[in-house]
């Protein structure tokens, strides 16, 4: 596990194990891990988490050994066959029966902090489900701007109250009050630039996708337009600045990025007549 001093709290096994001091009339809280090919994570991810009462990995037929470990870990596992990010978490749902649900992934590290807040927050009781900040962590470096933080994730869930739409950047939707925990998950973002540009080239195909089905045209000045605002957005508004030149390579590559989603929109109108002809 990553180290203290780059925001990573270690968990020591005795304090770690906070579910075996819950009382019996206290609400069962269920960690769920969603799962693909993700042995080297998946160990470490479930030892983080051994303050809540059952972790379950809801793997996707992964072809290493994530199965192996998670059990070698603790954790129950269930398989899903994979149709889309939605389906995915919606499938965990329906197949975890518990009190509550913390959707974890594999690249993201609970800490003791967090889930002391989680458990003070459960016996509340005001509100079904709560924003959850994180610490990302990309190419090994804590990165507090440029939209990296407090990049809100909405995970910890009241059972029955949630429901998952849209195929990538799956939106929950919540019958009930939401609240923010204030302690983050730590999530080890992109490895390297490799992995980054490949990630953000799949964003870029579904956004897109997206932008054409909504009739959206791009226009001449899209393509200098659209990524200067999204340069100075990243950089300027969200402090990407504060990260050092950091913050600068990830506004300048996110710029990039709005360039070639509008580059992509482009193309996939220009294929439109072709494809209406018989």
């Amino acid at each position: 596990m990553v180290s203290d001093e780059q925001g990573i709290t270690e968990l020591s096994g005795n304090e770690a194990l906070l579910a075996n001091s819950r009382e019996s009339n206290e609400p069962e809280l269920t960690a769920i891990v969603l799962t693909y090919n993700e042995e080297a994570n998946i160990t470490d991810c479930i030892e983080s988490l051994q303050w809540t009462d059952r972790i379950v990995v809801v793997d996707c037929y992964s072809k290493d050994r994530t199965v192996e470990r998670a059990k070698d870990a603790g954790a129950e596992v269930e398989s899903v066959v994979f149709e889309n990010f939605a389906q995915q978490r919606n499938s965990a749902l329906e197949l975890v029966k518990t009190d509550w649900v913390f959707f974890v992934d594999a690249d993201e590290r609970g800490t003791n902090d967090l889930g002391k807040e989680v458990r003070k927050r459960l016996g509340e009781q005001k509100d079904v489900a709560w924003y959850v900040p994180r610490h990302n962590f990309i190419f090994g470096k804590l990165t507090l701007g440029a939209g990296w933080y407090p990049d809100y994730q909405l995970r910890l869930f009241m059972s029955g109250s949630v429901r998952y739409e849209r195929p990538v950047h799956e939106l929950a939707v919540v019958d009930g009050q939401i609240g923010y925990l204030t302690n983050p998950l730590v999530h080890l973002n992109y490895v390297d630039p490799d992995h980054f540009h490949d990630k953000q080239r799949f964003y870029t195909d579904y956004d897109a996708t997206v932008l054409k089905g909504l009739g959206i045209h791009p226009k001449p000045y899209t393509y200098l337009a659209q990524p200067i605002r999204h340069f100075l957005w990243r950089y300027v508004s969200l402090k990407g600045y504060r990260d050092g030149i950091h913050g600068l390579r990830l506004s300048l590559y996110m710029s990039y990025y709005e360039w070639l989603k509008y580059r992509k929109l482009n193309e996939l109108w220009e294929k439109e007549p072709a494809s209406g002809l018989g």
